[in-house]
């Protein structure tokens, strides 16, 4: 009898860990492996003079180093594992919908349904060459958005993703790492990558509009009357031409 009450927990846990463990396989959407950029050196049309306004929801969450998220009560609605090789950098989940979303150390985002603390989907958000860990860190540090029923989310480990909302499916990937909060308009997404490059990404597809060299110490890229400011630099947003 015990053998088998043995066999039932550990069939029991597996079944666990494989909705709530973000290393363990579960539903999961397929690792971005392609290192390719398409660049199309073009300028970006219809340009708004300022960021869309977005519904804003206090999102009572928090996630910690052990990608552990808790309500406000400390109650676990996801338990994950802790990458070996994680920055010190705080994140915060986000609240869409009834739904939490998260970007974990280990390179997923996944969403969460907090009153079943359910896992609804886990997406990959890093290169197919970061896959075995190693040195390599892969952790999503940037807020994710959530725009147009899409998640836009771009992690250390050199991936920039669309990915549907309601799936988690991937629309596309993009090769820029970025550990720093990125904009998303209608038709581009300006992302400040970890090559000191600023981007502007079209959200259409994933192809780069332009791409621009910055500064040593690079800054999160704010937005104001079509231009991208990333420290004390300017840049046309349209074409990227740095403005002096």
């Amino acid at each position: 009898m015990r053998k088998y009450a043995f066999i039932i927990l550990c069939l029991v846990l597996v079944s666990a860990c494989d909705k709530h463990d973000p290393i363990l396989p579960g539903v999961r959407t397929e690792i971005f492996n392609t290192s390719s950029i398409t660049v199309l050196n073009t300028s970006v049309e219809n340009l708004p003079d300022a960021i869309p306004v977005r519904a804003t929801v206090d999102c009572e969450y928090t996630i910690d180093s052990t990608n552990t998220i808790r309500d406000d009560a400390g109650r676990k609605i996801f338990v994950g594992f802790p990458s070996p090789n994680s920055v010190d950098i705080e994140t915060k989940p986000l609240c869409n919908g009834g739904y939490v979303y998260a970007g974990l150390n280990t390179g997923n985002v996944v969403k969460i349904a907090p009153k079943k603390r359910d896992l609804v989907w886990m997406t990959d958000v890093f290169a197919q060459n970061n896959m075995m860990g190693g040195a390599t860190t892969v952790d999503i540090v940037a807020p994710l958005v959530i725009d147009g029923g899409y998640v836009y989310a771009g992690g250390m480990g050199d991936a920039f993703c669309k990915i549907n909302a309601t799936g988690g499916t991937k629309k596309w990937c993009t090769s820029i790492g970025t550990r720093f909060p990125f904009i998303v308009l209608q038709n581009v997404a300006y992302v400040m990558g970890m090559d000191d490059m600023l981007y502007a990404v079209r959200t259409s597809d994933g192809a780069i509009y332009w791409r621009t060299n910055t500064i040593k110490k690079p800054f999160a890229p704010t937005y104001e009357n079509k231009i991208i400011h990333v420290g004390k630099k300017r840049f046309n947003a349209a074409t990227g031409d740095e403005i002096k």
